[in-house]
């Protein structure tokens, strides 16, 4: 049933202008200067004699950004007037919220290590306005439980070797391979491959059966493990890629005004029948269906 109240009319309203605010380009693009003009007035505050120098111009430009940041969280809070859990199933939305109202906690305002901290998580909002962004920071929050078991099985495979290795170059090379924690740390640093040639070399002089030892680690941890995350960060990209697509069809679908294809096509088709309708009761005799229900004169 449709909200025919004041108050439903004028929410319907602020949300129209609110959306047609928010969705136009020049919208997005000024947030999103501001955000980096945001993360540059952090940097410019490393240097203790430009923000001794720059103060007062340094904290205005902050307050101007935060006033910014929060006339666009009005602005697509009201986008959503007559729609409000829309707003809040969004978790790009409650992210940008949260980073916002943050600076407006009087025990945080007042922390400046944690201020700062929140200030800088607000770059991470271009990810709104940057899709591939988005998608890649979705694909490595999917990746993260793949992630946790490769590095399960590597963290197997590096204390295997490593024992190995202890028990084997101990006492050749203690420098490397002393205790089992400086055997990890040297097999951890050659799963790059940087530095394999000497450890190679140095292991040759101790017994030509280490080429076996190092090459099976290079194998294995180098190539086979490494292939093995790239595949689940490539398999949690596909996946984020159509959590986008479907997220946007769905937005699309339940933005106002915004009939699919189906819908108009009956109603297109619809009118074509009336038409025809129409057409065949004008017509001498009229339409089949009509001339059915005339009643019929007979002689008395």
């Amino acid at each position: 049933m449709t909200d025919l109240t004041p108050a439903g009319r004028g929410r319907t309203k602020l949300a129209a202008r609110c959306r047609a605010a928010t969705e136009a380009p020049a919208f997005g693009m000024v947030v999103f200067c501001v955000i980096l003009l945001n993360a540059g007035l952090m940097g410019a505050e490393t240097y203790s004699g430009l923000a001794e120098e720059y103060r007062q111009f340094l904290r205005a430009a902050e307050d101007g950004c935060l006033a910014l940041f929060t006339l666009e969280m009005l602005l697509r809070l009201g986008a959503h007037a007559d729609r409000p859990k829309a707003f809040f199933r969004d978790p790009w939305n409650l992210f940008d919220l949260a980073i916002v109202a943050s600076a407006f906690v009087p025990l945080v305002r007042e922390n400046t290590t944690v201020l700062r901290l929140l200030r800088l998580a607000r770059v991470l909002r271009t990810a709104r306005f940057l899709p591939h962004l988005r998608i890649l920071l979705v694909a490595v929050g999917r990746s993260l439980p793949g992630t946790a078991s490769f590095l399960f099985v590597g963290a197997l495979v590096l204390y295997v070797y490593a024992m190995v290795g202890w028990v084997c170059f101990a006492d050749s090379d203690p420098q490397h391979f002393g205790s089992v924690g400086r055997a990890g740390l040297t097999l951890f640093l050659l799963t790059t491959l940087d530095g394999l040639t000497d450890a190679v070399r140095a292991g040759l002089e101790i017994s030509r059966l280490s080429i076996l030892y190092y090459a099976s680690y290079a194998l294995l941890a180098s190539f086979v493990l490494v292939n093995v995350l790239i595949g689940v960060v490539l398999n949690s990209l596909d996946e984020a890629r159509e959590m986008e697509a479907e997220a946007s069809r769905d937005a699309k679908a339940a933005s106002p005004g915004a009939a699919g294809p189906d819908v108009r096509e009956r109603i297109a088709a619809a009118r074509r029948a009336l038409d025809e309708i129409e057409a065949g009761l004008a017509a001498p005799g009229g339409h089949p269906a009509a001339r059915r229900l005339e009643p019929s004169h007979t002689g008395g």
